[in-house]
């Protein structure tokens, strides 16, 4: 009876271009927010790129990481520049712009997205590194944007590469489908996996667009999350001061701050 009522729901429901599909439980859901909590190091944050959006918070653990890699640089590079400042060898990806986009001519650009299998238009993560022939086992970092992508380019790196990349800075989309099941299992598994080999460090929500509050638990559609490999944090301990005095709003839309069920067992 169940499967039918199913069946018929989809039958009405898809015309509409809706479908209907099991909701994640609110406590599954809550566990799963409190393993990304924010963890405070002794290094610090430091800001690198521009006010707003373009720019990100990272550990001041910059020291010996041999390149960038930043796939989806979209017009903005200036998060680039000031790696490529600091004597990193930068790459940028992006499939939606020209090479002049990139500005910086010390940035090497790969006009390609960034995905799971790499094809005419788009390139794996693991191919994207191996191709810049850098020196083997070389500290890297890594800042994504690329609108949704990044679940699977998670999903699809390797073991090797993950121990390479010192410093992930990466925002994550459509974190309020997480209430939706299915999405929920793809996406949980790709932080269930980032989180083996990472620590959160930080996490800024993006203001363009506001939280969904649903059933005492709000979660922000977009937010940028900084990771730090587990072997280069000392003296752990929780963090919980947010905004941290670096944050700066991506849009000039209304703030709102870091719910705190992300940082507290609220």
């Amino acid at each position: 009876m169940r499967s039918q009522l199913k069946r018929l729901m989809i039958h009405l429901l898809a015309p509409a271009g809706a479908f209907p599909s099991a909701m994640t439980d609110k406590g599954t859901l809550r566990s799963f927010i409190s393993t990304l909590h924010p963890i405070h190091q002794n290094k610090g944050l430091i800001r690198l790129g521009p006010p707003g959006d373009g720019g990100y918070l990272v550990p001041d653990d910059l020291a010996g990481i041999e390149a960038l890699f930043s796939p989806g640089v979209g017009n903005v590079s200036g998060f680039e520049k000031d790696c490529a400042d600091r004597g990193m060898k930068v790459h940028m990806a992006d499939n939606t712009v020209e090479i002049s986009a990139a500005l910086d001519r010390r940035c090497q650009f790969t006009k390609k997205h960034i995905g799971a299998v790499s094809s005419a238009e788009f390139i794996s993560m693991d191919d994207w590194v191996d191709a810049a022939a850098l020196k083997p086992n070389s500290d890297l970092m890594l800042q994504m944007d690329i609108e949704g992508y990044e679940y699977e380019a998670f999903l699809s790196m390797s073991k090797g590469l993950m121990s390479r990349l010192r410093i992930i800075t990466v925002e994550f989309h459509r974190l309020d489908q997480m209430w939706n099941f299915p999405f929920f299992l793809l996406a949980s598994k790709a932080f269930e996996k980032l989180l083996q080999t990472h620590t959160c460090v930080h996490i800024h929500p993006n203001n363009t667009f506001p939280p969904l509050n649903k059933g005492g638990l709000e979660i922000p559609p977009v937010a940028e999350f900084t990771f730090l490999r587990k072997d280069r944090v000392v003296n752990p301990s929780p963090a919980t001061a947010f905004p941290h005095p670096l944050d700066q709003d991506s849009c000039f839309k209304p703030h709102y701050p870091l719910p705190a069920c992300w940082y507290s067992g609220e």
